[in-house]
Order: structure tokens, then sequence, then C-alpha cells
């Protein structure tokens, strides 16, 4: 990972790392859920008690909540009116049950976002970083990422190389950061690709070539040559 400079919290209540309740009666689906997030420094705790979930809720104080429509005892639905009553905390629905009318239903019982299943794990936890990110950092002090003399701002998204300071757009952000979190380890194409479709960004293989070809421009004009390398049939890396 890239050496962090100037590192703050990121997490609610000084917490080290955001914490996760998944409301999932599928216990393979749920396991699946846990074991990726762990991948992403995120902790977690499956609901046990579909009688209790909000008494897990309490006791877990999680900064997340993953939800399932179809649960015994009481749905989701209900579960996402009784946390309304008493948190303002994220809630991600996931469910096959995913025509219109239940992704509207989810929406207007105070969801965040849906997912339909079955889905890709790294969408889920795109999806869950998001939101997170919207959350919780918004105004709050940001980590700077640092590298050959670069400093990475994520709190501004700008770049600087000694009196120099670039402006990035959103796709040399979220590119260059990936890079830099994932320092020496190669990210594949299509994950910056699923970063890119995070922001809203019409993404093809090619969006994806040309994004990192200008960023790579920028930094050889900034006096950083050679600092993303390419992997063929892989992806990039900054080593």
């Amino acid at each position: 990972m890239s050496r962090c400079v100037f590192c703050f919290s990121e997490s609610k209540g000084g917490a080290e790392t955001y914490k996760l309740l998944i409301v999932e009666d599928d216990r393979g689906i749920a396991e699946a859920i846990a074991a990726q997030a762990a991948l992403w420094d995120l902790e977690t705790r499956i609901v046990e008690d579909f009688r209790g979930v909000m008494a897990e809720f309490a006791a877990y104080d999680p900064q997340l909540v993953l939800l399932d429509i179809s649960l015994p005892f009481f749905d989701g639905y209900h579960w996402c009116r009784e946390l309304r009553k008493v948190s303002r905390v994220p809630v991600i629905f996931i469910s096959s049950a995913s025509d219109n009318m239940n992704v509207v239903m989810a929406m207007n019982m105070g969801g965040d976002d849906f997912i339909a299943k079955p889905f890709d794990q790294s969408v889920l936890m795109a999806k869950v970083q998001a939101l997170l990110r919207r959350t919780y950092d918004f105004g709050a002090p940001m980590p700077v990422l640092e590298h050959r003399g670069a400093l990475l701002n994520t709190g501004d998204g700008t770049l600087t190389v000694g009196e120099k300071r670039l402006e990035l757009s959103k796709n040399e952000y979220r590119i260059l950061l990936a890079l830099l979190q994932s320092k020496g380890q190669t990210v594949s194409r299509e994950r910056l690709m699923e970063l890119l479709w995070e922001s809203d960004s019409f993404v093809d293989d090619n969006t994806l070539t040309v994004n990192v070809n200008r960023l790579r421009k920028r930094l050889d004009a900034a006096g950083l040559p050679d600092f993303i390398r390419t992997r063929v049939g892989r992806g990039y890396l900054v080593e």
C-alpha cells in the first residue's frame, strides 16, 4: 500500500474501520459479503436474530446496513422503517425482487441504494464505499497519499509535485487514487472501469485507455516520467 502522510481517521466515532451490519437470511450470501468486505478493511456482523434486528443494530452501531427484503418474521421494508425512526445510517437493499415497484418501495421506505441479486461482489463493495464516502467524509480532513515526492490530496482531488499543483479531472483522480492505494500491485483494467463507472462516466475499454494516456502526459509534464506502468494484458501499477 502507498505510504500515507497526514492521515486522519475516516471512521465514525474515531473507529479504525467502518462497520457493516448484514441483514440477510441466506447464510452463504451473507458470509460471502462479509469475506469480500474484509478485503476492503471493513468490519461486519451478520444478524442472527431476525426478530431482534433493531437490538443487534443498537448493539453493533454500524455505519451502513445491507438489508434483504425477504426475511423471516418481518420483511426488509419493516426494518428499514424501524431504522429510520432512530437513525439516518445508510441502507443498501439487496434483493432478488428487483422489479421497479420493489426498487421504488425500497427508496420510499428510506433506502439509499438498491442492488439486485445475483450481484458482482466488487460492484457491491464499490457502492458501499461510495455511500460511505458521501455520508461520512464530507467536510472531514482527508489523507494525502505520497509517492516519488508527489502528493495526492484526497480531499480536493489535486496532485502536488514540488511547486506545481495539478487540478485533476474526476477520472484522472480516480485512476491515480486506485493505483496509489494499491502501490506495487497491478490494478486490473476491469477494476479501473468499475471505479470510473461509479463516477457516472460512460466507460469502455477505449475510454479507459484515453484517460490513462492523458494522465500520463500530465504526469510526464510535471516531472514524473513513467509514473504509471503498464502490465500488458493485466492492467496498470505504480511502483
